[in-house]
């Protein structure tokens, strides 16, 4: 029987037909609805790939400047236990400000036992109602030890390290973490936080010769790192360093506002390759010890490579005899503004340090 032949109206018809049943077999995009409801298409598994490693830029070799460069695995899984139990706890006083004081005495000692009565807090000027006073303060403590890795401050290096890995085993108690860095050009996380104290030396004593120092970018780092720690816990930078800024991607005045934005306490110590003032860079020091004291931490100038020891025992018990000082603005600053904070203790023969301002949160 002959065939008849197929006639024109019908070819739109079947046209239809067919892309009906690709489209049955082909997962479509729905305009109307977000970009995580929508199913991947087909032939995309690289691009899937690479977005399922949100740290792939850490990975690479040689670093970029701004970013911490691989972090060692080292503590990996203490840090991403701490960071499950952060997620997992609920904030409250959001308002609540808190400011770590240090008091010291005529010869330079820390101060204990001071009653709360011989404290007085300001804010921009008007005094606040202190409504947390810890003459010792339990909060646990995050630090980044961060050291300068340029050809220029490595003279004394078996010292530094020496004098680090002794500060680790005697700084950690219950609940703290430590994370080691080193800076040259890049910023390097040669461990994650930890309290595996042997690991963490180990980072110590295996920081490499680099060429560069990238102090400014380092502060940052770090102070981001310490901020991605929790709000109930403190947060200290150590940086020991030669203070030859050289090569940092971020200035000086970013580097101060990152670090008063994560309320983090810094500590500087300043590993002079020469003691005349002609012969090194003057300038980087100055910045550092304006930088050092908007967070109320303090700088070290030893004379001698020998001197650091003592200098990180004296960190150590200063950490350790801190007063926590909490208070609820009043008045409440506008969103997102920088205040100033100003602690005085009587009597007035004692010294005082802490931090300078923090930021406002959102209304």
């Amino acid at each position: 029987m002959p065939m008849t032949p197929l006639r024109p109206y019908w070819i739109p018809r079947l046209a239809v037909i067919v892309l009906l049943a690709a489209g049955a077999a082909i997962p479509q995009e729905k305009p109307d609805r977000p970009p995580w409801a929508q199913k991947s298409k087909s032939g995309s598994g690289a691009n899937s790939n690479s977005a399922s490693s949100p740290n792939s830029s850490a990975s690479s070799p040689t670093g970029e400047p701004g970013k911490i460069v691989q972090p060692t695995p080292a503590g990996a899984k203490d840090e991403s236990q701490d960071a499950a139990a952060q997620r997992g706890r609920i904030r409250v006083n959001v308002n609540l400000v808190n400011v770590l004081v240090s008091v010291l005495d005529e010869k330079n000692r820390p101060a204990p036992d001071l009653p709360r009565e011989a404290f007085q807090l300001f804010e921009e000027g008007v005094e606040q109602k202190i409504d947390i006073f810890e003459p010792e303060t339990s909060q646990p403590l995050d630090l980044a030890l961060m050291i300068d890795a340029s050809m220029s401050a490595h003279k004394e290096i078996i010292f530094e390290q020496e004098a680090a890995a002794h500060f680790i085993r005697q700084v950690l108690r219950p609940g703290d973490r430590l994370s080691v860095f080193s800076f040259d050009e890049y910023v390097h996380q040669r461990a994650a936080f930890s309290d595996d104290v042997p690991t963490l030396q180990a980072a110590v004593r295996k920081i490499p010769d680099g060429a560069g120092t990238s102090i400014y970018d380092a502060v940052i780092l770090g102070s981001r790192a310490l901020e991605r720690r929790g709000d109930d816990r403190r947060r200290v930078i150590i940086l020991v360093t030669d203070a030859g800024e050289t090569t940092s991607t971020y200035d000086f005045e970013a580097a101060r506002k990152e670090a008063v934005r994560a309320n983090a306490l810094l500590y500087t110590i300043v590993i002079r390759p020469v003691k005349n003032e002609s012969g090194r860079n003057t300038a980087g020091e100055h910045a550092l010890s304006t930088m050092t004291d908007t967070t109320g931490g303090a700088m070290f100038y030893p004379d001698t490579a020998q001197e650091l020891g003592a200098i990180f025992d004296r960190i150590d018990h200063e950490l350790r005899t801190q007063y926590r000082l909490a208070y609820y603005p009043n008045p409440r600053g506008p969103a997102n503004t920088y205040r100033s904070i100003v602690v005085t203790v009587a009597p007035a023969n004692y010294q005082v340090r802490h931090r300078k301002s923090y930021l406002t949160g959102p209304q």
